[in-house]
């Protein structure tokens, strides 16, 4: 963490556990040194020389799966008709188009955007390495460091994913089919050239970490799901995702084609038990997939936003009951954390017409702890330790996240139904300030280095979409 001076701020109310009753404390002070907490304690009265942040604080939310690229396409597919597999050839499209300067200015702008909604860390799903047409860049890793590059502008954190691509898909007759047109850029050569590529990338900041990927058992063969696996031990990876399930169709071609389900292929691989991954998605899980899941204390990211626009489908929140949850904003159809907590129970509603199957404080932690634990910035760290997070606590990383109390939406606000407040009133509009590793990088809802990020947004996408 960054050397710096001592500061104080008395909260008006702060969230200092979303898991222990999830109930907000009044009257908080803060004291941060050097991009950590290092006290909270109760005090009635703001102190001379404290900031008084009004409103109601709490930890900085981590986005655990993001296409930075994606942006690009809000609002611009699937409106009329079509599907999943509709809407990728228009991401397809959008993935061909850039360079490591573009991507930056982009990632920029999406990563500010994020930071004015109270995400502080992002794990981005990274899997467009290449030029054009396959060719590397002078630098393997141009891509991925332009995304380091940009978190670093933003001032938010980021665990880069990258991605092991290596076929174009999974044919339930004739098996993988090669990479091809803008899947070319994904690729590497082999497993063990993509191995040796991410080997080399080695952030030199202390707000990135390199997690690692597989895109999906559509586009990587089992043989190389289980070099990844015995890579794991010696490799020191942040993290490890995998998207599963979250397709039909995928079910059906991995079934046809290996026998078994993507979770059970992905078990067989030693993928699951090796790496204990973060599954994205996880739609359409058989209840023995579940268990496996649970088994192998491997996680789940759910994006409801995206799956319900890309109709996914309902995943069955029951049967993962004690898996350990986060989640992510993935195509980027809105950047918000509170929304993604109240899609998912919405979602297990809709599949079950029961409602509070998911307790908001649950959800909440998802949103927080959750989500930086499967990204490697653990929210358990001892006091005085590098990488808590999640938390509002002495120890953990200095991120304090300000939601507005003082408009409609929160209008009626009871300390001690904060989480339920957050969850099903709150959207990222409500954020007011956000701090991230003790600097301010939003005041009264404006980025503190981009001032300008709508219009920077706008400039990106137009760039990459006219």
């Amino acid at each position: 963490m960054r050397p710096g001076r001592s500061e104080r701020y008395w909260c008006e109310w702060a969230l200092l556990d979303a898991g222990a009753g999830a109930a907000a404390a009044p009257g908080v002070l803060v004291e941060v040194d050097g991009g950590a907490i290092t006290s909270v304690t109760r005090d009635t009265r703001p102190p001379d020389g404290a900031e008084r942040l009004g409103g109601l604080t709490v930890a900085g939310f981590a986005d655990a799966h993001s296409h930075a690229f994606h942006r690009a396409l809000r609002g611009r597919t699937g409106e009329d008709g079509g599907s999943f597999w509709t809407w990728r050839s228009r991401m397809y499209e959008a993935a061909g188009r850039l360079d490591p300067d573009s991507y930056h200015r982009l990632a920029r702008a999406v990563y500010a955007e994020m930071a004015l909604a109270g995400i502080t860390c992002v794990g981005e799903f990274h899997y467009l390495h290449h030029a054009p047409g396959g060719t590397r860049y002078n630098d393997p890793n141009a891509m991925g460091r332009a995304l380091i590059a940009a978190a670093a502008d933003a001032g938010v954190r980021i665990t880069l994913l990258d991605t092991c691509y290596l076929a174009g898909g999974l044919d339930a007759r004739s098996g993988y089919t090669p990479l091809e047109g803008p899947q070319l850029r994904f690729g590497d050569a082999s497993a063990d050239a993509w191995a040796e590529r991410v080997a080399a990338l080695r952030p030199a900041a202390d707000h990135a970490r390199i997690g690692v990927a597989a895109h999906s058992v559509r586009a990587v063969p089992p043989a190389d799901l289980a070099r990844i696996a015995r890579a794991a031990p010696e490799a020191g990876w942040a993290a490890a995702h995998i998207h599963a399930s979250e397709q039909p169709a995928e079910n059906t071609a991995c079934i046809a084609a290996h026998g078994r389900t993507p979770v059970r292929l992905l078990d067989d691989t030693g993928f699951l038990t090796a790496l204990r991954p973060t599954l994205v998605h996880a739609t359409h899980l058989t209840r023995a997939d579940a268990s496996l899941v649970r088994g192998t204390g491997a996680g789940v990211c759910l994006c409801p936003t995206t799956e319900g626009d890309l109709a996914d489908g309902l995943p069955d929140l029951g049967r993962l009951a004690g898996a350990p949850l986060s989640l992510g904003t993935d195509g980027h159809t809105g950047i918000d954390m509170f929304a993604e907590a109240r899609g998912a129970e919405i979602h297990e509603r809709l599949r079950t017409g029961r409602r509070g199957t998911l307790p908001a404080h649950g959800l909440l932690e998802a949103a927080l702890a959750g989500g930086h634990a499967a990204l490697g910035w653990e929210p358990d760290a001892e006091p005085g330790g590098e990488g808590g997070a999640g938390r509002i606590a002495a120890g953990a990383r200095a991120d304090l996240v300000t939601v507005a109390l003082d408009g409609v939406r929160m209008a009626g606000f009871e300390g001690d139904r904060a989480a339920d407040a957050l969850v099903w009133a709150a959207t990222a509009a409500d954020v007011r300030h956000v701090m991230a590793d003790g600097r301010w990088i939003v005041r009264d809802g404006v980025h503190t280095a981009i001032p300008d990020a709508a219009a920077r947004l706008h400039a990106a996408i137009t760039e990459l979409t006219r």
